[in-house]
């Protein structure tokens, strides 16, 4: 049974910073690509940032400059470092993670349950 469970603080002031975490759990032969997604009321859930095993990134425009994702591959944790957070910036965040359970199976798609993230004053 694999996990992803979600961590971090959920208020922020605009202009202030917070770093999300997400932990995979449970039985893990390989775990590949790793995404923060978010979505905000009325909006459709949407990538935010992403992570190879290799490190190799990819963000949303909107976060660009702003935002880090990383991950500790001993730790089969990925970080999400949140700067200059803006009031747009307001959304359930996402753990997403592709990872093959067992050698002699498919790499499936998980989700996290989310976390809930405000940037208000």
């Amino acid at each position: 049974q694999v996990q992803l469970v979600e961590s971090g603080v959920g208020l922020v002031q605009p202009g202030g910073s917070l770093r999300l975490s997400c932990a995979a759990s449970g039985s893990i032969f390989r775990l590949n690509v790793m995404s923060w997604y978010r979505q905000a009321p009325t909006k459709e859930r949407a990538l935010v940032a992403s992570i190879t095993s290799g490190g190799s990134t990819n963000y949303a425009d909107s976060v660009k400059g702003r935002f880090t994702i990383s991950r500790d591959n001993a730790k089969n944790t990925v970080y999400l470092q949140m700067n200059s957070v803006k009031p747009e910036d307001t959304a359930v965040y996402y753990c997403n993670a592709e990872i093959q359970p067992w050698s002699w199976t498919r790499v499936s798609v998980y989700w996290g349950r989310g976390t809930q993230v405000t940037c208000s004053s």
